[in-house]
């Protein structure tokens, strides 16, 4: 059953949807400083080879009828993201990271992770989403940052890639091939 990209989006805020509750991930990083007003931030739809406002690379890993939602909320109390996924390969973990530019043709046209503070490789200063799916392969992940968004530089996609993240040593941050990806668009 394919479910409209607006109703993923209600899902997530309502907590519904993709079986038990999401795995929180906090992540500390400096003191929030005040946004001149809050940021929100959507991407969603059903993965597809030519759209890239929600794409997949790779359809063994995001199959044909699999699609996502992603809610990117910044104020001055700090940065919460939140990722649904329906439809793609069950019980498996998936790397998913904010990166800087909007989905493209190719998977590396997304940039590299969006971070607060450049060149610092953490959940602090990146938002990490690992998100597990289920027998049927739905799954929601939300991650917690205590900074707001840039509003002169928002970040513009976000990427599910093919393994979980690396959170220690020389291959930190990365999490495999680019699999599919939503490109970001500002709420008003």
């Amino acid at each position: 059953m394919r479910v409209p990209a607006f109703l993923l989006v209600l899902l997530t805020a309502a907590g519904g949807c993709a079986g038990s509750p999401a795995p929180l991930q906090n992540a500390s990083g400096s003191s929030p400083t005040a946004p001149a007003a809050g940021i929100t931030l959507t991407g969603g739809g059903q993965f597809t080879s030519d759209d890239t406002s929600a794409i997949a690379y790779d359809r063994k890993l995001a199959p044909k009828g699999s699609q996502a939602s992603v809610t990117a909320e910044s104020t001055n109390q700090g940065a919460r993201t939140s990722l649904v996924v329906e439809g793609m390969r069950p019980n498996r973990t998936y790397g998913a990271h904010l990166h800087t530019k909007p989905c493209g043709k190719r998977p590396d046209d997304s940039g590299p992770h969006y971070q607060h503070h450049p060149g610092q490789i953490t959940p602090a200063s990146e938002v990490w989403l690992d998100v597990k799916t289920n027998a049927s392969g739905a799954g929601r992940s939300t991650a917690r940052n205590d900074w707001q968004f840039d509003p002169t530089e928002l970040p513009g996609s976000l990427v599910i890639h093919a393994k979980p993240t690396v959170t220690s040593g020389p291959q930190v941050g990365t999490a495999g091939d680019r699999v599919a990806c939503l490109t970001l668009k500002k709420s008003t």
